[in-house]
């Protein structure tokens, strides 16, 4: 252990850490070698998963370092698919998804950082086992030489997206959800968010949206783009499912107010104009908002729709001054998740 766990008198919030926004700089990026078979339904459909986040790593290390954890009978499968272009972290692994099992990193007092070990329950029990997923933060946070704190509260990264400036939004679907904290009140969630985040202000989006995974993950429906400013994914479809649970999002944070006590500006990104189905006909949250910023650039998918371009287009303008890589996501997208699920930043 390299710091003090939690204890009665001690949080993130009381010792002055909070949550920087992903734009903020980065150390580098933890990813997951992908090795949980059922999420993606077989050894070809696994196979492609690898080499996908093999893209995806390499992508982001033109901009910044990246460590992928890796079991380690699969550290030399990784190293080689990754072409020597990231560090490898050996460790006990049940699943892929970085962001979700992942710490969420904090910084404080001058410049030192720390990491949230949020409880993990495999997105609602979901999946078995998931007992190394559940310690991963404190094993990352380890590596990364920054203090551990246990929050009291069922969360993963992805279900929280946060400004860095205080304001901080999640999905009712997610986090009231019975499957993750039945035993806890909104005002009992909010406080604990707030003592592990330094969130001033939590916007709640609804609910509703045709996500079985994750239960309504905020990260793909919407994220801070800026302090005050949210992209809001808007289905190409008013007869998609997720097209008034958009809308219902858009109006909840046009008439919230941030920490600051301002309003809230959203910007709309049209979702892909055609639906894409899984191995069992559900279908698939292939979303432009789930998209990474390493260091000076963005990396988001594509999923040759039509529609790639312009929301290409549209994540440009937000980022002004940043690259911008596309990387074909469908792969990733079918075993749940997306290019920033499986993304997890260290702060600098």
């Amino acid at each position: 252990m390299t710091g003090p766990r939690e204890d009665d008198d001690s949080s993130p919030l009381r010792d002055g850490y909070a949550w920087p926004a992903e734009w903020a700089p980065h150390a580098r990026t933890w990813m997951c070698w992908p090795c949980r078979i059922e999420a993606w339904g077989g050894p070809e459909q696994l196979l492609r998963a690898k080499q996908a986040f093999a893209r995806v790593a390499r992508a982001i290390s033109t901009f910044e370092p990246v460590t992928m954890a890796v079991r380690p009978n699969d550290a030399a499968e990784a190293k080689l698919a990754c072409a020597g272009k990231t560090g490898i972290f050996e460790v006990p692994l049940d699943d892929s998804w970085a962001r979700d099992m992942g710490p969420t990193f904090l910084r404080g007092p001058g410049g030192g950082r720390a990491a949230v070990q949020w409880r993990f329950n495999a997105w609602g029990n979901k999946y078995q086992p998931y007992a190394e997923d559940a310690v991963l933060a404190t094993r990352i946070a380890r590596a990364a030489e920054a203090r551990v704190y246990e929050a009291p509260l069922v969360c993963e990264g992805g279900a929280i997206h946060s400004d860095g400036a205080g304001t901080l939004i999640t999905t009712e679907q997610c986090l009231l959800n019975a499957n993750r904290n039945p035993n806890l009140t909104r005002q009992e969630i909010e406080e604990r968010l707030a003592l592990h985040t330094g969130a001033r202000r939590i916007v709640w989006l609804g609910d509703g949206f045709s996500d079985d995974e994750t239960d309504g993950h905020v990260d793909n429906i919407a994220c801070f783009v800026a302090p005050g400013r949210v992209l809001v994914g808007m289905p190409a479809s008013r007869a998609h499912p997720d097209f008034a649970p958009a809308r219902e999002a858009v109006r909840r944070l046009t008439e919230a107010r941030d920490a600051q006590g301002l309003r809230i500006e959203t910007v709309e990104i049209e979702q892909p104009l055609t639906p894409r189905t899984d191995r069992n006909g559900r279908l698939l949250q292939s979303s432009y908002v789930n998209f990474y910023l390493p260091n000076g650039g963005v990396v988001m998918p594509s999923f040759g729709d039509p529609n790639d371009e312009k929301a290409r287009a549209v994540i440009a303008a937000c980022f002004p001054g940043r690259d911008v890589l596309q990387i074909d996501a469908l792969d990733i997208v079918e075993g749940g998740g997306g290019i920033h699920c499986i993304t997890q930043q260290e702060p600098a």
